[in-house]
């Protein structure tokens, strides 16, 4: 069904709110621009499947309503990008949500599978991927094009459905639904410039007053991008901020020798210049923290490598990716005695391996290989 019109559009809606569950997927496009543009939202209750269009309807309420109704379970197939998309176009928070990528991870798939992928795990059904790189912003949109984009919502309520059963018979809906809040939550979709350093790649290599300097250059990037809609890197791109933050330039010549940072105009290197500055004169008790460990040595190494083998050992014997139960980091601040480390405050993380990497690190725990495979003793 392809929807055009608001008077379909509220009829359409009015019957998939009487469903307890709907998949939803999105269609954008932002490769020239700082704010996304939606392009078609797939809905499906299992009964019926919609290819709802953004650009032709001007009044999407009625599926913003949809979409916030809490009584509604909205499933998704890893949520971030569409979250972030309904709420910058749509100005909605979507609760609440499922995302069968969390869910696939505690079931015996690996994590971050992709949804052709879940699909015929689930189905036995190939799904193509001709319509992968479409320009979904063009109308008219042709049957071959509508047919891929309701794929993406066709089988995810019946694979909610199986998934909600083994979660219940596994015992484990209490594990996911506090990650499923996790990744849903508004708080990462938000656009505050003073919190755009946080996504800067390789801002793990800055120290602290480097950070600081981060924060104000990735924050005066982040406005410059929101005025001209553009792209942030078409501003300038993470290798040059993080080499400014190094070098700290206190010109505008200087800065412009950076390679790649000579296209800045006038007016906005200047504004770098001051933003570098006020990150250069922030006092230390207001830098932001270093949120990655330094490189631990070398006995200390060994430690972790002895931990991830047990971590491996205990999450594929409960079919649950490794890596969601705890990274590097969380194995250095689990030795580290951190509380707030996710593998003492998740509660189902400590009792499915923190009280055995307890009993590792205090030598009451050890591995073993039998058969090729390695053991707890």
């Amino acid at each position: 069904m392809y929807i055009s019109d608001a008077t379909e559009l509220a009829s359409f809606c009015e019957r998939a709110g009487k469903s307890r569950i709907i998949a939803v997927d999105t269609e954008f496009i932002r490769e020239h621009t700082y704010y996304p543009q939606l392009c078609l939202i797939q809905v499906s209750y299992g009964p019926e499947s919609a290819c709802i269009d953004p650009i032709l309807i001007k009044d999407l309420s009625p599926l913003v309503d949809l979409l916030v109704d809490e009584s509604v379970t909205k499933v998704f197939h890893a949520c971030s990008q569409d979250l972030e998309v309904i709420k910058s176009t749509l100005g909605c928070d979507v609760a609440p949500v499922f995302d069968t990528q969390v869910a696939a991870a505690f079931l015996g798939l690996r994590q971050q599978i992709g949804y052709g992928a879940l699909v015929e795990a689930y189905t036995g059904v190939h799904l193509p991927k001709a319509e992968s790189l479409t320009d979904w912003s063009r109308r008219p949109l042709d049957p071959e094009q509508l047919k891929y984009a309701e794929d993406d919502v066709n089988y995810l309520p019946g694979i909610y459905q199986e998934m909600m059963d083994d979660l219940t018979k596994r015992g484990r809906l209490g594990w996911v639904i506090p990650e499923m809040e996790e990744v849903s939550d508004p708080v990462h979709f938000s656009r505050e410039p003073d919190l755009a350093y946080l996504h800067l790649k390789r801002a793990g290599s800055l120290t602290r007053k480097q950070l600081a300097v981060a924060r104000e250059l990735c924050a005066w990037r982040e406005r410059i991008a929101a005025d001209h809609d553009i792209p942030r890197k078409w501003v300038v791109s993470d290798e040059v901020i993080v080499e400014a933050c190094r070098r700290t330039p206190r010109t505008v010549e200087r800065l412009r020798k950076i390679r790649g940072a000579e296209s800045i105009s006038g007016q906005e290197a200047s504004m770098a210049i001051e933003a570098i500055k006020r990150g250069v004169d922030c006092p230390p008790d207001d830098m932001p923290h270093k949120t990655r460990h330094s490189r631990p040595s070398q006995e200390m190494e060994g430690v972790l490598d002895l931990m991830f083998a047990m971590l491996r050992v205990i999450a594929d014997k409960n079919e649950v990716a490794a890596q969601l139960v705890a990274t590097k980091d969380d194995l250095l601040d689990f030795v580290d005695g951190d509380k707030d480390c996710r593998l003492r405050k998740s509660s189902w993380r400590y009792e499915l391996v923190g009280r055995e990497l307890e009993g590792l690190l205090d030598g009451q725990v050890g591995l073993t290989v039998k058969d090729g495979h390695i053991e707890l003793l």
